[in-house]
């Protein structure tokens, strides 16, 4: 998206200077289509933009030059996308956008993978200009992470392994020196494959932190200066546009594009911010929360508001969804982000669970039949969990969406969370018939720390 809007401003640039009298506005073209097609990034600098107009007609592509000068309306990916066609649809529609297809590696027409695109208009000459990334790049990059994770535990292993013949050897000097032998051998197992946990999972929080912290940065550090900016900018612009209520800007009236910028500022503020604390509970996983449970809750607006940051997800994945909230919950003690955390990865895994919009997701809050705890569900219709795998569900790495991309991690995130408030994550499935998720959280947390220690 930022090369694309950055090779956006030369067209800008051109187009300048073509208003300003110093060159035509077709030597501007020219000079725009030659830039454009001399631009490579990337690995082996292999990476390019292409420029099409509004037809849309091919102006320039420097690995596909066959299509120069063609119209691509009609263009198919091997899956039968019209690819071109739903580029000018998107830039009409929003300006700019995301477009998924089939497309050539590269240089090579003989191979076809997946491929994703961010595409932006040029209202004045009606062009498009896009660039975009290969999928396959992307799985690579976790292949070999993940290659990386499978080298440093085998060594442990191998380690485990040498450690247990040569404590087996010793033992065999005499049966009770074996059988203590044995004992401490079993021991030293459970601590090393614990430590084999936290090891890959220190690894994988510490590439998490690393990758994604100096861009959230970023975005929380310039996104306040760009809302203080366009605030500045606005009471000019608003008399400017006074008098053209007609007049559009990328492709919208002023007015729908003001309301718009203030909103997506907005967001851009509050996606950064849930990033760090996202890379926040990562790194709060192998320790103990610190000691910020204990502020006062209302459950019932924690639950509403989750539903509202999913309602898109919701809606994509059920017409089936069902809220049921007793009223008069008493409020209690906890840390309403790390809830909030927790309720929105069981509403995403419900979601993912369903395999098509007629199964149902229902989500209901009451009191326990002993009055102290308040109990949050969450059920799905989908094909629930195999009994074998239900006692495993709060394994860290375990998933059952690996070749989708699932990690494995929310579930463990999510019962430490549960854990640090002194409460309960349960889970409950037959197979075929979907899952139901439950949080128990103590009314009286203090009551149910006595009991936990007493017990």
């Amino acid at each position: 998206m930022h090369l694309t809007e950055s090779e956006w401003s030369k067209l800008n640039f051109f187009y300048t200077q073509a208003q300003n009298g110093l060159i035509s506005e077709e030597e501007a073209k020219l000079r725009a289509v030659g830039l454009l097609q001399q631009v490579r990034y990337g690995p082996g600098l292999e990476d390019y933009f292409w420029i099409n107009d509004m037809t849309p007609n091919m102006i320039m592509h420097p690995y596909r030059p066959d299509l120069e000068g063609r119209n691509v309306s009609g263009f198919e990916d091997p899956a039968g996308k019209r690819l071109f066609a739903e580029m000018v649809d998107t830039v009409k529609e929003n300006g700019a956008g995301f477009v998924d297809y089939l497309w050539q590696w590269k240089g090579d027409p003989g191979k076809i993978v997946p491929k994703i695109s961010y595409v932006k208009g040029f209202a004045p000459w009606g062009w498009i200009i896009g660039t975009g990334i290969y999928v396959e790049d992307v799985k690579h990059e976790i292949l070999a992470i993940t290659h990386r994770l499978i080298l440093t535990c085998s060594g442990i292993l191998v380690l485990f392994l040498i450690l247990s013949g040569y404590i087996v050897w010793q033992g065999t000097k005499a049966e009770k020196e074996r059988l203590a032998a044995m004992e401490q051998s079993g021991l030293r197992e459970r601590q090393l494959l614990q430590a084999d946990k936290m090891t890959s999972l220190g690894i994988l929080v510490a590439g998490v932190a690393h990758e994604i912290n100096n861009p959230a940065a970023s975005l929380m550090l310039n996104a306040p200066n760009l809302k203080k900016a366009w605030k500045a900018f606005t009471p000019v612009l608003d008399q400017h546009f006074n008098d053209q209520k007609d007049a559009l800007v990328c492709n919208l009236p002023y007015a729908d594009l003001s309301r718009r910028i203030d909103g997506m500022l907005t967001s851009i503020e509050d996606s950064a911010a849930r990033i760090k604390k996202i890379i926040t509970e990562l790194k709060d996983f192998s320790r103990p929360a610190g000691a910020d449970t204990d502020a006062e809750l209302d459950v019932n607006q924690m639950v509403q508001k989750s539903l509202g940051l999913t309602a898109s997800i919701l809606k994509k994945a059920t017409r089936h969804l069902g809220v049921e909230l007793e009223e008069g919950l008493p409020k209690i003690s906890g840390n309403p982000q790390k809830l909030q955390q927790v309720m929105i990865n069981l509403l995403v895994n419900a979601s993912q669970a369903l395999e098509h919009p007629d199964q149902a997701i229902h989500v209901k809050t009451s009191r326990s039949r002993d009055g102290r705890f308040i109990v949050i569900e969450v059920a799905d219709t989908g094909p629930g969990v195999r009994p074998e795998d239900l006692k495993k569900l709060k394994e860290p790495f375990f998933t059952t969406k690996r070749d989708d991309g699932g990690t494995g991690l929310g579930l463990s995130i999510s019962e430490k969370i549960v854990y640090d408030h002194r409460g309960m994550l349960e889970f409950s499935s037959e197979w075929g018939k979907g899952l139901t998720a439950k949080i128990l959280l103590p009314l009286d947390r203090r009551d149910n720390r006595n009991r936990g220690d007493q017990e």
